[in-house]
Protein backbone atom coordinates (compact mmCIF):
# COMPACT_ATOMS: atom_id res chain seq x y z
CA UNK A 1 0.00 0.00 0.00
CA UNK A 2 1.07 3.59 -0.63
CA UNK A 3 0.82 6.17 2.17
CA UNK A 4 -1.21 9.12 0.98
CA UNK A 5 -1.32 12.53 2.59
CA UNK A 6 -1.66 11.87 6.31
CA UNK A 7 -1.21 13.48 9.70
CA UNK A 8 2.38 14.14 10.75
CA UNK A 9 4.26 12.00 13.25
CA UNK A 10 1.98 8.95 13.03
CA UNK A 11 3.77 5.77 14.06
CA UNK A 12 3.57 2.95 11.56
CA UNK A 13 2.12 0.50 14.10
CA UNK A 14 -0.75 2.91 14.86
CA UNK A 15 -1.28 3.69 11.16
CA UNK A 16 -1.46 0.02 10.12
CA UNK A 17 -3.64 -0.97 13.09
CA UNK A 18 -6.31 1.46 11.90
CA UNK A 19 -5.81 0.89 8.19
CA UNK A 20 -5.95 -2.91 8.41
CA UNK A 21 -8.29 -3.14 11.42
CA UNK A 22 -5.79 -5.29 13.31
CA UNK A 23 -4.61 -4.90 16.89
CA UNK A 24 -1.56 -2.73 17.49
CA UNK A 25 0.18 -5.63 19.22
CA UNK A 26 -0.44 -7.79 16.13
CA UNK A 27 1.17 -5.13 13.93
CA UNK A 28 4.12 -4.82 16.30
CA UNK A 29 4.60 -8.59 16.19
CA UNK A 30 4.62 -8.51 12.38
CA UNK A 31 7.23 -5.75 12.50
CA UNK A 32 9.37 -7.75 14.91
CA UNK A 33 9.14 -10.74 12.56
CA UNK A 34 10.25 -8.47 9.70
CA UNK A 35 6.98 -9.01 7.88
CA UNK A 36 6.48 -5.26 7.45
CA UNK A 37 8.76 -3.42 5.02
CA UNK A 38 8.76 0.27 4.18
CA UNK A 39 10.30 1.12 0.84
CA UNK A 40 11.67 -2.46 0.85
CA UNK A 41 13.53 -1.88 4.14
CA UNK A 42 13.03 -3.20 7.68
CA UNK A 43 11.72 -0.68 10.21
CA UNK A 44 10.85 -0.48 13.90
CA UNK A 45 7.37 -0.02 15.38
CA UNK A 46 8.07 3.65 16.18
CA UNK A 47 8.89 4.54 12.56
CA UNK A 48 6.98 7.71 11.55
CA UNK A 49 5.29 7.27 8.19
CA UNK A 50 5.70 9.80 5.39
CA UNK A 51 3.61 10.60 2.34
CA UNK A 52 4.65 8.33 -0.51
CA UNK A 53 6.00 5.52 1.68
CA UNK A 54 5.41 2.10 0.14
CA UNK A 55 4.40 -0.37 2.84
CA UNK A 56 4.43 -4.12 2.30
CA UNK A 57 2.71 -6.30 4.90
CA UNK A 58 3.41 -10.00 4.56
CA UNK A 59 0.49 -11.41 6.53
CA UNK A 60 -2.56 -13.53 5.78
CA UNK A 61 -3.95 -10.67 3.75
CA UNK A 62 -2.06 -11.13 0.51
CA UNK A 63 -1.42 -7.69 -0.96
CA UNK A 64 -0.01 -9.24 -4.12
CA UNK A 65 -3.15 -11.22 -4.87
CA UNK A 66 -5.19 -10.38 -7.95
CA UNK A 67 -8.72 -9.52 -6.90
CA UNK A 68 -11.19 -11.24 -9.21
CA UNK A 69 -13.75 -9.23 -11.13
CA UNK A 70 -17.28 -10.33 -10.24
CA UNK A 71 -20.60 -9.48 -11.86
CA UNK A 72 -22.42 -8.27 -8.76
CA UNK A 73 -25.33 -5.79 -9.10
CA UNK A 74 -24.57 -2.24 -7.99
CA UNK A 75 -26.86 0.75 -7.53
CA UNK A 76 -24.97 3.57 -9.27
CA UNK A 77 -26.29 7.04 -8.41
CA UNK A 78 -23.71 9.11 -10.29
CA UNK A 79 -20.73 8.53 -12.58
CA UNK A 80 -18.21 10.63 -14.45
CA UNK A 81 -14.65 9.98 -15.63
CA UNK A 82 -13.20 10.55 -12.15
CA UNK A 83 -15.64 9.31 -9.54
CA UNK A 84 -18.71 7.27 -8.69
CA UNK A 85 -21.42 7.61 -6.08
CA UNK A 86 -23.13 4.36 -5.16
CA UNK A 87 -25.87 3.16 -2.87
CA UNK A 88 -24.28 0.26 -0.96
CA UNK A 89 -26.62 -2.47 0.18
CA UNK A 90 -26.56 -3.70 3.76
CA UNK A 91 -24.61 -6.96 3.97
CA UNK A 92 -22.00 -6.08 1.36
CA UNK A 93 -18.37 -5.99 2.51
CA UNK A 94 -16.54 -3.00 1.02
CA UNK A 95 -13.08 -4.45 0.40
CA UNK A 96 -11.24 -7.80 0.67
CA UNK A 97 -9.99 -8.94 4.06
CA UNK A 98 -8.15 -12.07 5.26
CA UNK A 99 -10.10 -15.07 4.04
CA UNK A 100 -12.63 -12.87 2.27
CA UNK A 101 -11.44 -12.02 -1.22
CA UNK A 102 -14.74 -12.38 -3.10
CA UNK A 103 -18.24 -10.86 -3.26
CA UNK A 104 -17.05 -7.48 -2.00
CA UNK A 105 -17.80 -4.04 -3.39
CA UNK A 106 -14.28 -3.95 -4.82
CA UNK A 107 -14.91 -7.16 -6.80
CA UNK A 108 -18.04 -5.59 -8.26
CA UNK A 109 -16.33 -2.28 -9.04
CA UNK A 110 -13.49 -3.97 -10.93
CA UNK A 111 -16.00 -5.86 -13.10
CA UNK A 112 -17.96 -2.75 -14.11
CA UNK A 113 -15.36 0.02 -14.17
CA UNK A 114 -11.82 0.73 -15.23
CA UNK A 115 -10.35 1.90 -11.93
CA UNK A 116 -6.75 3.08 -12.19
CA UNK A 117 -5.19 2.54 -8.76
CA UNK A 118 -1.88 1.52 -7.21
CA UNK A 119 -3.80 -0.14 -4.37
CA UNK A 120 -4.82 -3.58 -5.61
CA UNK A 121 -6.73 -4.49 -2.43
CA UNK A 122 -8.83 -1.33 -1.98
CA UNK A 123 -8.86 0.33 -5.42
CA UNK A 124 -11.05 3.40 -5.47
CA UNK A 125 -12.11 3.18 -1.82
CA UNK A 126 -11.97 6.70 -0.36
CA UNK A 127 -14.01 5.93 2.75
CA UNK A 128 -15.71 2.75 3.90
CA UNK A 129 -19.02 1.67 5.35
CA UNK A 130 -19.31 -1.29 7.69
CA UNK A 131 -20.66 -4.48 6.14
CA UNK A 132 -24.17 -4.01 7.51
CA UNK A 133 -24.31 -0.23 7.11
CA UNK A 134 -26.25 0.75 4.01
CA UNK A 135 -26.30 3.88 1.90
CA UNK A 136 -24.28 6.44 -0.01
CA UNK A 137 -20.58 5.96 -0.73
CA UNK A 138 -18.13 7.79 -2.96
CA UNK A 139 -15.55 5.91 -5.07
CA UNK A 140 -12.55 7.34 -6.94
CA UNK A 141 -11.81 6.01 -10.42
CA UNK A 142 -8.15 7.04 -10.39
CA UNK A 143 -5.37 7.80 -7.90
CA UNK A 144 -5.42 11.53 -8.58
CA UNK A 145 -9.09 11.79 -7.61
CA UNK A 146 -8.54 9.43 -4.69
CA UNK A 147 -5.91 11.79 -3.27
CA UNK A 148 -8.14 14.83 -3.81
CA UNK A 149 -11.22 13.27 -2.21
CA UNK A 150 -9.24 11.88 0.73
CA UNK A 151 -7.93 15.38 1.46
CA UNK A 152 -11.42 16.84 1.10
CA UNK A 153 -12.72 14.41 3.71
CA UNK A 154 -9.83 15.27 6.01
CA UNK A 155 -10.51 18.99 5.50
CA UNK A 156 -14.25 18.45 6.17
CA UNK A 157 -15.24 19.52 2.66
CA UNK A 158 -17.42 16.45 2.13
CA UNK A 159 -20.57 16.38 4.24
CA UNK A 160 -21.87 12.95 5.23
CA UNK A 161 -25.15 12.43 7.09
CA UNK A 162 -26.38 9.17 8.60
CA UNK A 163 -29.65 7.94 10.05
CA UNK A 164 -29.51 5.76 13.14
CA UNK A 165 -32.23 4.10 15.19
CA UNK A 166 -31.05 3.80 18.78
CA UNK A 167 -32.15 2.22 22.03
CA UNK A 168 -33.90 4.43 24.58
CA UNK A 169 -35.14 8.00 24.51
CA UNK A 170 -32.55 10.73 23.89
CA UNK A 171 -33.85 13.78 25.80
CA UNK A 172 -31.80 16.41 23.97
CA UNK A 173 -32.81 17.75 20.55
CA UNK A 174 -29.20 18.01 19.42
CA UNK A 175 -25.83 16.99 20.78
CA UNK A 176 -22.14 16.47 20.09
CA UNK A 177 -20.15 13.44 21.20
CA UNK A 178 -16.47 14.36 21.46
CA UNK A 179 -14.65 11.28 22.71
CA UNK A 180 -11.43 9.61 21.46
CA UNK A 181 -11.72 6.19 19.84
CA UNK A 182 -9.15 3.38 19.79
CA UNK A 183 -9.00 -0.40 19.74
CA UNK A 184 -10.89 -2.10 22.60
CA UNK A 185 -8.23 -3.68 24.82
CA UNK A 186 -10.61 -6.47 25.87
CA UNK A 187 -11.94 -7.36 22.42
CA UNK A 188 -9.73 -6.68 19.40
CA UNK A 189 -12.70 -6.94 17.05
CA UNK A 190 -14.22 -3.84 18.64
CA UNK A 191 -13.37 -0.18 19.00
CA UNK A 192 -13.97 1.79 22.19
CA UNK A 193 -13.84 5.23 23.73
CA UNK A 194 -10.41 5.23 25.33
CA UNK A 195 -7.39 7.40 26.04
CA UNK A 196 -5.01 4.59 25.04
CA UNK A 197 -3.68 4.66 21.47
CA UNK A 198 -6.76 6.60 20.37
CA UNK A 199 -7.60 9.40 17.96
CA UNK A 200 -9.92 12.36 18.47
CA UNK A 201 -13.44 11.54 17.25
CA UNK A 202 -16.44 13.86 16.95
CA UNK A 203 -20.04 12.99 16.06
CA UNK A 204 -22.91 15.50 15.92
CA UNK A 205 -26.51 14.29 16.18
CA UNK A 206 -30.05 15.65 15.89
CA UNK A 207 -33.22 13.91 17.10
CA UNK A 208 -35.75 13.32 14.30
CA UNK A 209 -38.39 11.24 16.07
CA UNK A 210 -39.00 9.57 19.40
CA UNK A 211 -40.88 6.29 19.80
CA UNK A 212 -41.95 4.42 22.94
CA UNK A 213 -38.48 3.04 23.70
CA UNK A 214 -36.34 4.20 20.76
CA UNK A 215 -35.11 7.35 19.05
CA UNK A 216 -34.44 8.04 15.37
CA UNK A 217 -31.54 10.45 14.92
CA UNK A 218 -29.48 12.02 12.16
CA UNK A 219 -25.71 11.99 12.64
CA UNK A 220 -23.02 14.10 11.02
CA UNK A 221 -19.40 12.98 11.14
CA UNK A 222 -16.67 15.50 11.83
CA UNK A 223 -14.09 12.71 11.89
CA UNK A 224 -14.19 9.27 10.30
CA UNK A 225 -12.98 6.57 12.68
CA UNK A 226 -13.73 2.87 12.43
CA UNK A 227 -17.23 2.15 13.82
CA UNK A 228 -17.37 5.78 15.02
CA UNK A 229 -21.14 6.31 15.18
CA UNK A 230 -21.76 2.86 16.66
CA UNK A 231 -19.07 3.33 19.34
CA UNK A 232 -20.13 6.86 20.26
CA UNK A 233 -23.82 5.99 20.58
CA UNK A 234 -23.04 2.94 22.71
CA UNK A 235 -20.81 5.18 24.84
CA UNK A 236 -23.74 7.50 25.69
CA UNK A 237 -25.89 4.42 26.52
CA UNK A 238 -27.97 4.62 23.34
CA UNK A 239 -26.53 1.84 21.14
CA UNK A 240 -27.76 1.38 17.59
CA UNK A 241 -30.72 -0.99 17.35
CA UNK A 242 -29.78 -4.49 16.14
CA UNK A 243 -26.04 -3.81 16.38
CA UNK A 244 -24.43 -7.25 16.86
CA UNK A 245 -21.18 -5.80 18.22
CA UNK A 246 -22.07 -2.84 20.44
CA UNK A 247 -25.64 -3.59 21.54
CA UNK A 248 -26.10 -6.25 24.23
CA UNK A 249 -29.49 -7.26 22.84
CA UNK A 250 -29.61 -10.14 20.39
CA UNK A 251 -29.37 -8.96 16.78
CA UNK A 252 -31.06 -10.33 13.67
CA UNK A 253 -29.15 -11.15 10.49
CA UNK A 254 -29.82 -7.69 9.01
CA UNK A 255 -27.39 -6.00 11.39
CA UNK A 256 -27.29 -2.48 12.80
CA UNK A 257 -29.97 0.07 11.92
CA UNK A 258 -27.46 2.59 10.56
CA UNK A 259 -27.77 4.16 7.12
CA UNK A 260 -25.55 6.55 5.16
CA UNK A 261 -28.34 8.91 4.14
CA UNK A 262 -26.58 11.53 2.02
CA UNK A 263 -23.35 12.98 0.71
CA UNK A 264 -22.66 16.54 -0.42
CA UNK A 265 -19.57 18.25 -1.82
CA UNK A 266 -18.29 20.53 -4.55
CA UNK A 267 -16.85 18.51 -7.44
CA UNK A 268 -13.12 19.30 -7.39
CA UNK A 269 -12.88 19.43 -11.19
CA UNK A 270 -16.22 20.78 -12.41
CA UNK A 271 -16.95 23.05 -9.46
CA UNK A 272 -20.55 21.81 -9.42
CA UNK A 273 -22.43 20.94 -6.22
CA UNK A 274 -22.93 17.21 -5.89
CA UNK A 275 -25.70 16.01 -3.58
CA UNK A 276 -27.23 12.55 -3.36
CA UNK A 277 -29.64 11.14 -0.83
CA UNK A 278 -31.01 7.58 -0.66
CA UNK A 279 -33.99 6.04 1.09
CA UNK A 280 -33.72 3.65 3.99
CA UNK A 281 -33.57 -0.07 3.15
CA UNK A 282 -36.77 -2.10 3.47
CA UNK A 283 -35.80 -3.74 6.78
CA UNK A 284 -35.06 -0.36 8.39
CA UNK A 285 -38.37 1.09 7.17
CA UNK A 286 -40.26 -1.95 8.44
CA UNK A 287 -38.69 -1.55 11.88
CA UNK A 288 -39.75 2.11 12.03
CA UNK A 289 -43.29 1.17 10.98
CA UNK A 290 -43.35 -1.44 13.72
CA UNK A 291 -42.30 1.16 16.30
CA UNK A 292 -44.90 3.64 15.06
CA UNK A 293 -47.63 1.04 15.65
CA UNK A 294 -46.61 0.26 19.23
Amino acid sequence: MIVEETEKNIRIDKYLAEKLELSRSKIQKLIEEEKVLVNKKKISANYKIKTGDEILVNDKLDYNITIEKEDIPLDILYEDEDLLIINKKSGMVVHPAPGHYTKTLVNALLYKFDIDSKDNIRPGIVHRLDKDTSGVMIVAKNDEMHDILSKMIKDKKIQRHYLALVEGIIPHETGTIDAPIGRDSNNRQKMAVTDINSRNSITHFKVLKRFKNNTLIECRLETGRTHQIRVHLAYIKHPVVNDPLYNKKKATEFGQMLHSKSIEFIHPKTGKRIYYEVDLPKEFLEKIEELENE
